[in-house]
């Protein structure tokens, strides 16, 4: 029988103790090697793009020779106005991708010894870096589109006789929200959230390049995806796949969604709901990538990515 991926020796090329190893010196010198790969780690001013500067050793920051603005290796990037240390931000960021379906801001809190507001909030400035990742991005090929509800659980009665039909809309909360993916075969995920399924047939036009084959489901809204692309389509109330059409690829990336909602972090908020959706999908087009490789890659997204403007100062206007 074959080895997981996971299980095996290939997945495993860092560690937590190999981070917590490290000194602040050397935690700020792996910053800058993943910030300014393209110059060997050596500062590039983000404002005129000069590669000539002073260092200033006290304060770990620069100053540049030609427009004389000092900046340091987190300035204009996700982590700008960071107060954790460097070594500490790296931690974060490895507990964050050894959690195979997640990590919850509780458990990130007590593993780093920081509030649990702290910990919210570098993982969200996380998820949006990697949501980034795929902003825009048109697929093409053969993609798998399905969706998924999520949230909005409506306690049943306890007896028997008062009990509602929770599938009908008078009987739900209103909170229930719908994750649809577009799912390139060997390829990228890509995820949106809506009210309703039927929402998703404009961005599936805007997101999928024409041409494509499409892999649905029965569902009489994706009727409208035969005008602009050859698709397949699968009765899910016989079957899970034919000969011709599965969507077993877009499953598991809600499968892994799924667990995250229930095993990591139990909610799931409905204004969260993509950045999560966002997390899992780069999470399973990553899913055969060491942990050591995953944790370079979200630590060059978080620092390619400008200052976050939902996140930053986030609990000085939300409480």
């Amino acid at each position: 029988m074959a080895q997981h991926f996971l299980l095996s020796k290939k997945a495993r090329t860092l560690s937590l103790a190999k981070v917590m190893r490290l000194s602040e010196e050397e935690s700020f010198d792996l910053f800058r090697a993943i910030r300014w790969p393209e110059n060997e780690g050596e500062p590039i001013c983000p404002r005129c793009g000069g590669v000539d500067s002073y260092k200033y050793n006290a304060r770990k920051i620069f100053k540049c020779k030609a427009c004389h603005s000092q900046y340091s290796v987190t300035t204009g990037t996700i982590f700008a106005s960071r107060k954790l240390a460097f070594r500490d931000i790296l931690a974060a960021i490895a507990i964050f991708m050894n959690g195979a379906k997640g990590v919850s801001a509780l458990q990130l809190s007590r593993d780093l010894d920081v509030q649990y507001k702290t910990a919210f909030v570098l993982a969200h400035k996380l998820r949006e870096a990697l949501g980034a990742e795929v902003h825009g991005e048109v697929i093409n090929g053969e993609v798998e589109v399905d969706g998924a509800y999520f949230g909005g659980y409506v306690k049943p009665a306890n007896n028997k006789a008062n009990r509602r039909d929770r599938r009908l809309s008078e009987n739900q909360s209103g909170k229930r929200r719908v994750v649809v993916a577009m799912r390139e075969r060997e390829g990228t995920t890509v995820p949106h959230v809506f009210d309703a399924e039927a929402d998703a047939v404009e961005m599936i036009a805007q997101r999928v390049e024409r041409g494509s084959t499409i892999y649905a489901d029965e569902a009489s809204h994706w009727d409208i995806l035969h005008a602009r692309y050859r698709t397949y389509r699968i009765n899910h109330s016989e079957c899970y796949s034919t000969e011709e059409a599965n969507t077993n690829l877009i499953e598991s990336f809600f499968s892994r969604l799924r667990r995250a909602e229930i095993g990591t972090h139990h909610h799931i908020s409905g204004k969260y709901l993509n950045a999560y959706a966002n997390e899992m999908a780069w999470r399973e087009d990553n899913r055969r990538v060491s942990n050591g490789e995953q944790f370079v890659m979200a630590t060059a997204a978080a620092l390619a990515h400008p200052v976050s403007r939902q996140w930053k100062g986030y609990w000085q206007r939300s409480a």
